[in-house]
């Protein structure tokens, strides 16, 4: 389980501002892309349980892609607080979830669901309380397009690596894969980042100019910090 301070942390900041401050620490590549939320107002975050789709081929479907397959196991397995993160090579011509396995996520204390490829049942989903992030929408099933292979490995979602229990945080513009050793610094600095922001943007709204202000130098620093113990 994550840290709940940490895990305050990151429920208070952008993935904007996740996604500079990996970036400051030599982790790029870090955003989603191209990912959609079906409930942009509800926050994900969670540790990453991993599930990878292959491209579909009729023989081996036939040997493992039917019954209890690696998809199912997966999510009968899932923990709360964990994030089903699906690598589908960004396949968007058939589903990859659908509403009655995303449900089960949600009833085993899942916080949500990433995909690269598409969903299946999207209006049944966009109504549930678990956010999920999504390629698209498709109504076939994933045997048209997907074999369900393995879980719980690296994978690639929407061009990002994802690793076996790294944190995902997710809003209204996309969601981030942070790994783990960096979360504690990466949510205080980001924090920060933010009160900082806050305090920038007062200062523009009335009229100052950014020269000396964004980021702050030492002409505005007193004035900030001043602003941020009042705050407090």
């Amino acid at each position: 389980m994550i840290d709940p301070v940490v895990a305050s942390n990151l429920e208070r900041v952008s993935t904007a501002t996740l996604c500079y401050q990996l970036r400051r620490r030599g982790v790029s590549g870090t955003f989603l892309t191209r990912l959609q939320p079906l409930r942009p107002d509800i926050r994900l975050i969670g540790e990453a349980r991993t599930l990878r789709y292959t491209a579909f081929r009729s023989d081996v479907f036939d040997d493992i892609g039917g019954g209890m397959n690696a998809q199912k196991r997966v999510i009968d397995s899932i923990e709360p607080g964990q994030v089903l993160v699906i690598e589908a090579r960004g396949q968007l011509g058939a589903g990859t979830i659908g509403d009655i396995l995303a449900l089960r996520v949600q009833q085993r204390g899942g916080t949500g669901v990433i995909t690269d490829g598409a969903s299946r049942d999207t209006p049944t989903l966009a109504g549930m309380t678990l956010p999920l992030y999504v390629g698209g929408a498709h109504g076939a099933v994933l045997g048209e397009r997907h074999v369900p292979m393995d879980s719980d490995l690296p994978i690639t979602c929407a061009g990002v690596l994802v690793m076996p229990g790294d944190i995902v945080v997710g809003d209204a513009e996309g969601a981030v894969v942070i790994p783990t050793a960096l979360a504690a610094e990466v949510a205080v600095d980001a924090v920060e980042q933010e009160l900082q922001e806050t305090f920038i943007a007062e200062r523009v709204a009335e009229g100052a100019s950014v020269a000396g202000l964004y980021p702050i130098g030492p002409d505005w620093r007193d004035r900030y910090d001043h602003w941020k113990e009042n705050r407090s």
